[in-house]
C-alpha cells in the first residue's frame, strides 16, 4: 500500500493576501490538480496544513477520500509537516511502509514519475529528485518510520530544512537524466507568486481547448 502527504501548511508570503494552495487555477483550486493527479497512484491521500487553513481546503478537497493533519507547533517549516503527516500515517496505518510526499504548490507533479519513485525507493529510506543541482525533497518518497523519526531528531536539533533532515537516511537520488526517462520535466514546476500562477492559468487553458 503506498500514501501520499500533501504539504500545504506555508505561509505564501510571496503570494499575496490570500492562501496559495486553495487559490484557482483554471477554475480549480490548485491543491486539488494535486491531489487529483496522486489519487490514482496511492491509497490513502493525507493533508498536512495549518488548522486554520482546514475548512478551505476541505471544501477545494469535496468528494476526495482525503484525511487532514495539523500541526501542533505550526510555521516550522516544511520538515515540521512532513513529520506531522508521516507520523499520522504511521499511527493510522502502520501497514503502509512508504509514502510519498509532494508540496501543495506543484500543480503539474507527474503520477507516473511519483509511481517510479515508489519504485525506486524499494529497498531504501527514500528516493529523491535532483534538479539544477538541488535536492527536491518535497517531490520524493520516503520510507515513513525512518524519516518521521529523521525529521524530529532534526527539528529537536532546531534545524528546518527537509534536506538537513534527510541527510543521513540511506537515499537514491534521482539525477535529470532518470527524471527526464520518467516524467514531464514540468513536475517540479512550484508555485510562488500571483504571476506564476497566471502563467499556468495560460498552460492549462491551452491544454483544454
Amino acid at each position: 500500500m503506498r500514501a501520499v502527504v500533501i504539504v500545504a501548511g506555508g505561509r505564501s508570503m510571496r503570494f499575496g493576501d490570500r492562501d496559495k494552495v486553495t487559490a484557482d487555477l483554471a477554475d480549480v483550486p490548485m491543491i486539488r490538480r494535486v491531489a487529483d493527479r496522486l489519487a490514482g497512484v496511492v491509497d490513502t491521500l493525507v493533508v498536512n496544513c495549518r488548522t486554520d487553513q482546514m475548512d478551505a481546503i476541505a471544501t477545494a478537497l469535496a468528494g476526495l477520500d482525503a484525511r487532514y493533519t495539523t500541526d501542533t507547533d505550526p510555521d516550522r517549516g516544511p520538515a515540521a509537516g512532513i513529520r506531522t503527516g508521516l507520523d499520522f500515517v504511521r499511527a493510522e496505518q502502520p501497514a503502509i511502509e512508504y509514502a510519498a510526499v509532494v508540496a501543495a504548490d506543484m500543480p503539474l507533479v507527474d503520477p507516473r514519475f511519483v509511481s517510479h519513485l515508489f519504485d525506486r525507493a524499494a529497498g531504501h529510506d527514500a528516493a529523491i529528485p535532483r534538479s539544477d543541482g538541488r535536492l527536491q525533497p518535497l517531490q520524493a518518497v520516503y520510507r515513513v518510520d525512518a524519516t518521521a523519526d529523521a525529521c524530529a531528531a532534526a527539528l529537536s536539533r532546531d534545524e528546518r530544512r527537509v534536506t538537513a533532515a534527510v541527510a543521513d537516511l540511506d537515499r537514491v537520488v534521482i539525477e535529470e537524466q532518470e527524471l527526464r526517462e520518467h516524467a514531464d520535466t514540468a513536475t517540479l514546476t512550484n508555485v510562488n507568486t500571483r504571476a506564476e500562477i497566471a502563467a499556468l492559468t495560460d498552460r492549462f487553458a491551452d491544454q483544454a481547448e
